[in-house]
């Protein structure tokens, strides 16, 4: 295993980004930050869509290569409802897709952005076009919620990551638990911010949901240092145990990935690459991320180098 380019795990695509606002069937300020998934034969896309309020919706765009070909939804597929579901008075935001074998639907995971702040929301769906809400599933603030596609001892997993009240202190990612998907309980901090001058050393939170490998369940996060005025945002990596999500086996001491070229570099928010879906094709692991918080981007790694990798990382010693 080698790594590609200035010690970044993952290869861009050539065709980065592949989806921007002047792609769009409709008016949008900014497209960004989305879910990702297979379903026939087709990379589906639940994308962020910024408003010229500055309000946020989802959108479904497909792909028969997930790169261009796109097809999007002629107007929001997934619009918030602040009448029946006040959370969403201020947008909905970053979903996440998780397939769950057990009810033969795709939860998504989104933040519901309410006037008491940025909160996990959770709607089930079998067809990418109708969605049943169940609302709420943690208060605020609170974000960057995605579920395990299977029940561990008979309750589900979530991760996510709370917000602290004071901008002092650290944001670490947690780890929930629940019986029916609704109610949540049994938190308790998954992996904690790191100390002092690291690239993850001021805030973490999850990227795409938890992918199950044979040695594991592998989680991406994203990590943030502030070192100037601005923040930066670069991807580590994670094994959690099969049977036991909350032992975190393996971290990854280097960032992975991180904005290096000129459309993550420059945008609504600079210096972010922001993945909340990924997918795997034959050996090939494709993260689909935010970049500068304006387009859609895609990049790619050997799922092989990736398991070799991440073995060789150090036990997390933070927990």
């Amino acid at each position: 295993m080698t790594w590609k380019c200035k010690g970044e795990l993952f290869k861009r695509c050539k065709k980065n980004p592949i989806l921007t606002a002047d792609d769009w069937p409709y008016e949008a300020n900014s497209v960004f930050n989305p879910a990702a998934t297979i379903i026939n034969d087709n990379i589906l896309l639940l994308v962020r869509v910024e408003d010229h309020r500055g309000f946020s919706h989802l959108t479904v765009a497909r792909s028969k290569n997930g790169i261009d070909g796109w097809e999007i939804d002629p107007e929001p597929t997934f619009a918030p409802d602040p009448v029946n579901h006040p959370e969403e008075i201020y947008g909905i935001e970053d979903p996440r897709i998780t397939y769950i074998d057990e009810m033969g639907k795709w939860a998504v995971t989104y933040t519901a952005y309410s006037d008491s702040g940025p909160l996990p929301a959770l709607a089930f769906t079998e067809d990418f076009c109708n969605f049943d809400r169940i609302g709420p599933i943690l208060p605020p603030e609170n974000k960057d919620a995605a579920v395990f596609p299977v029940r561990f001892n008979g309750n589900w997993a979530m991760l996510h990551r709370p917000d602290p009240a004071s901008s002092n202190m650290k944001a670490n990612i947690w780890i929930s638990f629940s019986k029916d998907l609704k109610k949540w309980g049994e938190h308790e901090v998954l992996m904690y911010a790191r100390e002092g001058g690291w690239w993850d050393a001021y805030k973490i939170g999850l990227c795409p949901p938890p992918i199950y490998v044979s040695d594991g369940w592998l989680i991406m996060y994203h990590g943030v240092r502030q070192t100037t005025s601005e923040l930066s945002y670069r991807l580590g990596l994670a094994l959690l145990d099969l049977e036991d999500p909350r032992k975190v086996l393996h971290r990854s001491e280097k960032w992975v990935f991180g904005p290096r070229e000129p459309y993550e570099q420059s945008g609504d928010v600079n210096n972010v690459v922001f993945p909340c879906g990924w997918i795997v094709v034959d050996d090939e692991l494709r993260i689909y991320y935010g970049s500068a918080d304006t387009s859609v981007s895609m990049a790619s790694a050997k799922m092989s180098d990736i398991i070799q990798y991440i073995l060789k990382c150090p036990e997390d010693t933070m927990h």
